[in-house]
């Protein structure tokens, strides 16, 4: 009978498993994000096409949140990757009306670009600092989650109240969040905290969706587009 060697916590053995499993959910996680934001830049460009009706978007915007459980929920299956794709797909698509908005403003394709630039330059750059020196940004979570919760509570109550200077209060402190996210989450998978590729583009995805909306409405506030 053939012994194998069994890698034991602590063992180099171990820690090659460890960082070969942590690598390989990096590569899957960051070449599934890359496709899934394209996806959502087909779904978002043919909403903008068919000019998609806002109450429209919002149906979508709530088919997406239904669909987030259901890729979470298959996540560990192979119905996993469909269920991602459908998720990103209407996400995207739910965005179109939104964009068609800003994009018919005075100077809304520059607007859109920039936030496209910007949310590109805050996504890498965080993420090459949280690979680059594998800190442990898990003390961030409590802080970020209660934070999040505030700023929808108070973006819930706005709807109402209709402050302006609240609504930039609002996107400036998602900007934080989602920048904060970006860290946690990336920090997750670099660390063994996070090991199913798919949760983990989930959440990336969020992040980078959010923080684009909300640097979008940022740009245009303060370039007199959004008055």
């Amino acid at each position: 009978m053939n012994d194998k060697p069994i890698a034991m916590p602590g063992s180099s053995h171990y820690g090659s498993a460890s960082l070969v499993s942590t690598n390989k959910v990096l590569k899957n996680t960051y070449m599934l994000l890359g496709m899934t934001l394209a996806f959502s830049t087909v779904t978002a460009g043919i909403a903008i096409a068919i000019n998609l009706p806002p109450m429209m978007g919002l149906v979508l915007a709530l088919v997406g949140f239904g669909l987030l459980f259901v890729v979470n929920k298959m996540a560990d299956t192979a119905k996993g990757l469909p269920a991602i794709f459908a998720f990103t797909g209407v996400m995207g698509a739910s965005l179109g009306p939104t964009l068609s908005f800003y994009l018919a403003l005075p100077g809304g394709a520059t607007m859109v670009m920039q936030a496209l630039g910007g949310t590109a330059i805050v996504f890498f750059g965080l993420s090459a600092y949280a690979l680059t020196t594998r800190k442990d940004f898990s003390y961030l979570g409590g802080f970020l989650m209660v934070g999040l919760l505030v700023a929808i509570v108070a973006g819930i109550a706005n709807i109402f109240l209709g402050i302006p200077a609240l609504s930039l209060t609002i996107s400036s402190a998602i900007v934080l969040i989602m920048s904060g996210l970006i860290l946690f989450d990336t920090s997750r998978i670099v660390n063994g905290g996070e090991t199913n590729y798919i949760r983990a583009t989930v959440s990336l995805y969020l992040n980078i969706y959010n923080l684009f909306i909300n640097l979008l409405h940022l740009i245009a506030a303060f370039t007199g587009g959004d008055d």
